[in-house]
């Protein structure tokens, strides 16, 4: 059986069941169990049919799903769902927008699966991948031969979640800037202020979670807690990183130019390629609403960040296809 048809036999997979009872299907009786926490993504490509999409044979199952996996304790979800499609598929995604997670009961447990969209950065037509005993065979498939095909109903799912949404998009990634020194304790230039250990740390750990998005370009506030922030992605990327006045907090009274930065992150928007904007915690709530007004998206109650933490706006052709948001650390 294949599809919503499929029935998992013991120990597998089992979907959500009709909401309203109690016990949920998804936890247990008592209430809440810490879900098994797990990512993947929905590799997609355009082929000569249309869009595929890349579905595993997982022997010991006997059945076609999508890649994911469990994350490592502490780990990025980010980075555990790039780990483990590179495992399951032998491909590297670029992440693109984020798709609703999934649940249900593993072996009684509850699971939860933090998904993306993705392209493979490879462009081989074949995936050359070494079968194993957990995977199989890795395959792209049309898309709607992918749905007869897939074991289980929640895979069809984020199937059918991609294929509500533009498949194309472009990430916008707005960080502020990583842990730096307490003003107070500063004697010289509050531009000159740096990261501190914290900062320094998270700094080294930014570019494997930006990187996930691909390579996008840098614009950053010219205070050095912001350009210390994105150094390490823009070596390890091999991107520029160009500095704006409108994205920088300065001394004296205005401090800042709320329109100006306002002004300078809709460029960025309207642009549609991807970038990473660093700035302040000052401005963060302000160019956050111009990106959601400018694309007509409406606004949430949290606009702004703290230290180290980032958001990731899905821009599809000026409209607003997803929304998430991070800490460096996970």
């Amino acid at each position: 059986m294949s599809g919503r048809d499929a029935v998992p036999g013991p120990g597998t997979e089992t979907p959500a069941g009709p909401a309203g009872a109690f016990p949920p299907s998804t936890t247990a009786v008592g209430g809440y169990l810490e879900p098994i926490r797990a990512g993947g993504t929905l590799l997609w490509r355009r082929g000569g049919s249309g869009i595929e999409v890349v579905l595993i044979r997982r022997p010991v199952r006997d059945d076609w799903t999508l890649p994911k996996g469990k994350l490592k304790n502490g780990e990025h979800p980010i980075i555990g769902a790039v780990r483990e499609v590179q495992e399951e598929t032998g491909l590297t995604p670029v992440l693109g927008r984020r798709l609703p997670p999934q649940h249900y009961l593993k072996d009684g447990w509850p699971k939860q699966v933090e998904w993306w969209a993705a392209t493979p950065a490879e462009s081989a037509e074949a995936v050359e991948y070494q079968a194993n005993e957990e995977v199989d065979r890795v395959e792209w498939v049309p898309v709607g031969e992918a749905r007869g095909r897939l074991t289980y109903g929640h895979d069809v799912e984020v199937l059918d979640n991609f294929l509500a949404g533009p498949a194309e998009t472009s990430p916008v990634i707005l960080l502020r800037h990583l842990s730096a020194g307490e003003k107070r304790t500063w004697d010289d230039s509050d531009l000159l202020r740096p990261l501190d250990a914290s900062g320094r740390a998270d700094a080294l750990a930014l570019p494997r979670v930006v990187g996930a998005y691909g390579r996008p370009e840098v614009v950053s506030s010219a205070a050095a807690r912001c350009t210390e922030s994105m150094l390490p992605y823009t070596v390890e990327a091999d991107v520029q990183m160009r500095t704006e006045r409108a994205f920088t907090v300065r001394e004296g009274s205005p401090s800042y130019d709320v329109e100006g930065a306002r002004e300078a992150f809709a460029r960025i928007l309207d642009a549609g390629r991807p970038a990473v904007v660093c700035s302040h915690g000052e401005l963060i709530p302000d160019l956050m609403e111009e990106a959601l007004t400018r694309l007509g998206a409406p606004l949430t109650q949290q606009l702004g960040l703290r230290k180290g933490s980032f958001w990731v706006l899905h821009v599809a052709g000026g409209e607003l296809a997803g929304v998430e948001r991070h800490a460096v650390r996970g």
